[in-house]
């Protein structure tokens, strides 16, 4: 009798120990890495086409591969004083537009998946619903990326146009008006995690 007690209770002992290491062992947060990933934000203009480059980026990402992969968590921040196009009044009316004074960072927070497919050889097409934070202002965007895991490290990749109007951001203008930027730009990424 004592015998079948204790076994039973080794036996549940070891179930519950198994549910929680399980979990543990499975899900991985893993961190941007802003040396090696890329994001480039393309608009037009009166006189040419243009792009800026964003230089400080970090973040998040949580996968949970116990059943089937499944993203928990992504969260990345742009420093918005970081987005740099080679030329220095650009860059002002930029961070002017932006009102970095008063908001220092572009945020992108997950809300959730609503579907991942398998692509073979680590890949995966993404699509998500997140909040986009620019300039103090959070809107409910899709996002659709393709993600590639391999190892200890992530790939997202991926792009999306708006227009900056969504925002409440007022396209910047140069030489007292008689340059205007396009209302409509397009943000391209590729984000390493590890």
């Amino acid at each position: 009798m004592c015998t079948i007690k204790n076994y039973f209770k080794i036996s549940v002992s070891l179930l519950i120990f198994m549910l929680f290491t399980t979990g543990i062992v499975y899900s991985q947060e893993y961190n941007l890495n802003n040396q090696e990933s890329e994001l480039v934000v393309s608009g037009t203009s009166s006189l040419h086409d243009w792009d800026i480059t964003a230089e400080k980026q970090k973040g998040q990402l949580t996968l949970d591969q116990s059943n089937q992969l499944q993203i928990q968590k992504i969260k990345i921040e742009i420093t918005a004083e970081s987005l740099e196009s080679g030329k220095n009044s650009m860059n002002n009316n930029t961070y002017k537009a932006l009102k970095t004074d008063d908001f220092k960072y572009i945020i992108f927070q997950l809300i959730e998946i609503k579907d991942i497919s398998k692509a073979g050889n680590g890949d995966f097409n993404v699509k998500s619903v997140g909040n986009l934070t620019i300039a103090g202002v959070t809107k409910k965007i899709n996002l659709d990326f393709k993600m590639n895991v391999l190892d200890n490290k992530v790939v997202l990749k991926g792009e999306k146009t708006f227009k900056m109007t969504e925002f409440k951001i007022d396209p910047p203008k140069a030489l007292f008006g008689t340059i205007t930027t396009g209302d409509e730009i397009t943000i391209k990424f590729n984000t390493i995690f590890k």
